[in-house]
């Protein structure tokens, strides 16, 4: 298999680094390989196997994590950045007030209505979080926004970290390496959506940015392949390098 792929990068930018490309690749893709009962085989590199360019450091710092890494930080600096083991939780819905479809007209008429206003705004967004703590997840993660009382609330009552706006290719590739199931609504969250899978939850701190990186996963089924190089240029080069190197390793298995 090495041999095959060697030869497509051989006269390449990339060929410089020998085997380093060659390696990253089959890993990329032995990791996304997926066979199902009936004998189909599913190699979704361009979903599931993710670029992450970080200009600076050395070419040979370029690994396949054995998870999944994105660039976001925890929402609130009280949160831990680093998790043993996490019971992880994903959603695609916001843990903040909802707004009206229409057009909504709230009237006050005594001094204290508003804070009555602000007091039942509250009371549903605990509500949510009261359905989230239910199953004592250390990590949640969304694709909308987290308002302030729902951190401050997860983060007492749970010790919870929180991630928000994540795009939801990212969430996709997380569920695939964690475990969990992503849901659509906090009412419904079980047991069996918690994704226990991913032994490392931690969070980095890489040139200015920081990145979330969940690894240590147990047979992950997504990976994230991070690009270290000296320029941007670089990176490009050798990304493009690494896609023909999957694309035969993808096309070989």
């Amino acid at each position: 298999m090495i041999k095959i792929v060697k030869s497509t990068i051989g006269t390449k930018f990339s060929a410089k680094w020998g085997d380093l490309l060659v390696n990253l690749a089959v890993k990329a893709v032995r990791t996304v390989y997926q066979k199902d009962a009936q004998g189909n085989v599913e190699i979704d590199v361009k979903r599931y196997a993710k670029v992450e360019k970080i200009p600076g450091g050395v070419v040979e710092d370029c690994q396949v994590l054995n998870g999944v890494m994105f660039n976001k930080d925890v929402t609130h600096p009280g949160m831990r950045r680093e998790i043993k083991n996490p019971r992880v939780v994903l959603l695609d819905c916001p843990l903040e007030y909802k707004k009206g479809e229409s057009m909504t007209n709230m009237e006050f008429t005594k001094d204290d209505d508003f804070k009555k206003a602000l007091a039942m705004e509250e009371t549903e967004v605990m509500r949510m979080c009261e359905h989230i703590l239910k199953v004592k997840p250390d990590v949640v993660i969304t694709e909308k926004g987290v308002s302030d009382t729902a951190q401050h609330y997860l983060l007492k009552k749970g010790n919870i970290s929180c991630v928000r706006r994540i795009r939801k290719t990212d969430n996709n590739r997380i569920a695939r390496v964690s475990g969990a199931t992503i849901c659509n609504r906090p009412e419904e969250l079980q047991e069996s959506d918690v994704g226990t899978k991913c032994h490392l939850y931690e969070v980095k701190k890489i040139g200015d940015d920081y990145f979330t990186f969940m690894t240590e996963c147990e047979d992950p089924s997504a990976c994230s392949i991070l690009l270290r190089g000296a320029s941007k240029d670089v990176l490009n080069e050798i990304e493009r390098n690494l896609h023909d190197a999957m694309g035969v390793t993808r096309n070989v298995l």
